[in-house]
């Protein structure tokens, strides 16, 4: 569809590439900055920027940050020899929520899914093999409790078995076909206190 400005035009097409956002709901963004105050939509458009020109992965666990590395794996409060493995960025935040975990992080970048086409190789598999030391006490898998999440846990078990590190996952707390970024802050509480050896 076209209207009568190129530029309305423009903006609906940058908004529907947003996941989640439709025509419809890139149409209402659009008209709603139309409306914002100036002022408002270049501190937007700024922010805009800025975050994709500060924001980078962190180079040791691979969540996002500004500095490299970032202040989880840089903090010297931080358990080292714990590791906690999820699939996103998202996910350290969620956990981060529950102010219970006091280890560090080693973000996956996703999850195995054959029929997408995504193997290990386009995971942070190596990257997570090369952070276990011989002071490494616990690996906790704590990817989402969807079949890709379940499939990338029983595959990072069996490759992380035999390096005799105690391996555990999170709880069954988090219903299954749901996304840890969308659980609250007492359902991963528990999740993770009842984390069970895998």
């Amino acid at each position: 569809m076209i209207y009568t400005s190129q530029s309305l035009e423009q903006l609906v097409e940058e908004f529907s590439q947003l996941p989640g956002i439709g025509r419809k709901t890139a149409l209402r963004l659009a008209l709603y900055v139309l409306k914002m105050p100036r002022e408002e939509v270049v501190r937007f458009a700024e922010s805009l920027v800025r975050v994709k020109d500060n924001v980078r992965y962190c180079s040791v666990c691979w969540n996002i940050t500004e500095n490299d590395p970032c202040i989880i794996c840089s903090s010297p409060k931080r358990n080292a020899g714990v590791i906690c493995v999820v699939e996103e960025p998202t996910d350290v935040m969620a956990i981060e929520k529950t102010n219970e975990f006091r280890g560090r992080y080693h973000v996956m970048g996703g999850a195995l899914s054959p029929l997408d086409g995504i193997g290990p190789e386009d995971l942070k598999v190596k990257e997570l093999l090369v952070r276990i030391e011989p002071d490494t006490e616990e690996i906790i898998l704590a990817l989402n409790p969807t079949v890709e999440g379940e499939t990338t846990t029983l595959y990072l078990s069996r490759l992380l078995k035999p390096m005799g590190i105690k391996i555990t996952r999170i709880a069954r707390g988090v219903p299954i076909g749901s996304n840890l970024e969308f659980s609250d802050e007492a359902t991963l509480t528990r999740a993770l206190e009842g984390r069970i050896a895998v």
